[in-house]
């Protein structure tokens, strides 16, 4: 991937020297720095640094500079969440608790009203094309947003009641109705948590606008605050006392998927799901108390169990496809024909692995973007503490990308280096740049971060629902005698489609110059896109159309 800039403020005391925002951990003898523990390992993971020795600091060097520390926002918990649920009917220990805190509370029906009336609010507002320009001065584009914000909040209130919105055009004094707007506009962005592939461009106008919100400016004159904390399933349970219910062990019953993927009985499906609404109807009567009803206790129920639905769809293709390349293909001796090996300037890779190199690439870069699938309800809600923080602003200027709002992502760029972390752990090997680009030309900001990561299911997910119904594809015989004579049969079409895969969406191709080109975290999934992107000129397009393909972006036709 392309440099990063370099930073020249120093860390503060008591912090890692690469990073400066977590507390310092170690020194290293050789370079003389003191690291947090995930930078030291980055940093001196090869070449002669691999030799140096890290010594453990004392207690009262780490806890040192409390002062420091609350400036560096780091509110969140920074520890990768358990990669896997318990098994049902075993012990959750502390998986639901530390997960639910990052889960949003599904919509009620009341809530589901009042997001129908924010979607079609923003359907129709151009903020950001008025307002991410550069032709206007600071004082008129602070009296641009004040316009729009002020055309948005009387639009909702004037829907919700007309009497009383019609008070507010008039008055403009929006202290009264600054709770409804506070939820108002959480339920969008729950939402938008919640369902990724949902409000693409409505989301980004809500959080942009609530984004120059939170400037003193534009807050002293609005006069109120429109940002509240997103409701999370934790906080819900705590604050009625009833938090007990994730460390339940029927919570496991309660909470788990019920799949029909074709190698259950429709009898075991049924069992299970009798099984699972039994252990929901016994927590909502064991825990329900004056605060919280069984009703609510089984909504927050019900929210566990859309996270787990949201892991099915996003996290299990990146796990197939890992099942694919690890059974199919040997890392040390490849089969004939199937040789993964690349080389730069060659059928447009920019990358040069052999077979061993490129097979280590690709499944390190498959694991990261499966504990990033794992951890995305975390990441996005980071994501938007990042945005929305009132002390790190934002800076307007033209990435070669377009306008675009370059901001510091600090809590979400320190829980990417963890999971990265965890990454090259799981995969014992590192193959290319380990670096992230965050606040920079290549990832602006945290909202663009975000948008990325949540496509890679839609990469992933149409190729294995080809290969997987490549064997119902040819029961029909004119479809199998295709396959047969232009492609060798299912099995040799599978491994055909992989390799491709495997080798050229992973090469270090799609980037708009070579320099932003590579091996990069975020280059990985460029790469990828450019992959898809040229799908209509692979010789087995007319399978995947076959199939029921669309496009990478759409639906399987049934």
């Amino acid at each position: 991937g392309g440099g990063e800039a370099m930073i020249s403020e120093e860390a503060p005391e008591g912090f890692c020297v690469d990073c400066k925002h977590q507390r310092a951990k170690v020194k290293c003898q050789e370079c003389n720095d003191m690291y947090c523990k995930v930078c030291f390992q980055m940093l001196h993971r090869k070449g002669n640094r691999a030799s140096h020795t890290a010594v453990k600091l004392p207690a009262s060097l780490t806890a040192s500079s409390s002062a420091n520390a609350s400036s560096m926002e780091l509110d969140a918990d920074d520890t990768p969440l358990a990669s896997f649920a318990p098994e049902s009917g075993s012990n959750p220990g502390n998986w639901f608790a530390a997960r639910a805190k990052y889960i949003p509370m599904r919509l009620t029906m009341v809530e589901r009203k009042q997001l129908r009336l924010l979607e079609a609010a923003l359907s129709v507002s151009n903020y950001t094309d008025k307002i991410d320009t550069l032709a206007l001065k600071k004082a008129k584009r602070t009296q641009k947003i004040l316009q729009e914000m002020c055309s948005l909040l009387s639009a909702l209130a004037v829907a919700t009641d007309y009497d009383k919105g019609k008070e507010l055009v008039e008055s403009r004094d929006y202290k009264e109705w600054e709770s409804y707007f506070q939820k108002v506009l959480e339920i969008g962005r729950r939402h938008k948590v919640m369902n990724p592939e949902k409000m693409r461009g409505e989301y980004g106008k809500l959080i942009y606008m609530l984004q120059d919100s939170a400037s003193p400016e534009i807050k002293e004159i609005l006069g109120i605050q429109c940002v509240a904390p997103l409701k999370s399933v934790y906080a819900h349970l705590e604050a009625a006392g009833a938090e007990a219910v994730l460390y339940d062990r029927l919570v496991t019953t309660a909470t788990r998927e019920i799949l029909a993927d074709g190698r259950k009985s429709r009898h075991t499906l049924n069992m299970e799901s009798k099984e699972k609404h039994r252990a929901i109807e016994a927590l909502g009567k064991k825990y329900g108390n004056r605060r919280i009803d069984a009703e609510e206790i089984k909504l927050c129920l019900y929210s566990i169990g859309d996270n787990h639905s949201f892991l099915t769809s996003n996290r299990d293709p990146v796990d197939k496809m890992i099942m694919y390349l690890t059974r199919l293909f040997d890392p040390h001796n490849p089969e004939e024909g199937y040789d993964l090996s690349i080389s730069g300037g060659a059928e447009g890779a920019r990358l040069s692995h052999s077979h061993e190199k490129q097979f280590a690439y690709v499944l390190q870069s498959l694991t990261l973007w499966r504990e990033i699938a794992h951890d995305m309800f975390r990441l996005w809600c980071l994501s938007e503490e990042d945005l929305l923080s009132e002390d790190k602003p934002y800076e307007l200027r033209d990435t070669g990308q377009g306008l675009q709002r370059v901001q510091p992502a600090g809590r979400v760029s320190n829980a990417m280096r963890t999971i990265l972390h965890t990454t090259q752990t799981k995969v014992g090997t590192w193959i290319g740049s380990s670096v992230v680009h965050l606040g920079d030309n290549n990832v602006p900001n945290a909202l663009v971060f975000i948008d990325k990561y949540t496509q890679v299911s839609s990469i992933l997910n149409p190729i294995v629902l080809v290969l997987q119904r490549l064997p119902e594809l040819c029961k029909d015989p004119n479809v199998e005698e295709y396959i047969r004579n232009g492609f060798g049969g299912i099995e040799k079409l599978r491994k055909d489609i992989l390799i491709d895969f495997f080798r050229f969406a992973f090469d270090g191709s799609g980037a708009d110059n070579f320099f932003d080109a590579g091996s990069c975290i975020d280059g990985r999934l460029t790469s990828a896109w450019h992959w898809c992107q040229q799908i209509a000129n692979k010789p087995f397009y007319p399978v995947f159309k076959l199939a029921g393909f669309a496009s990478f972006d759409g639906e399987f036709q049934k």
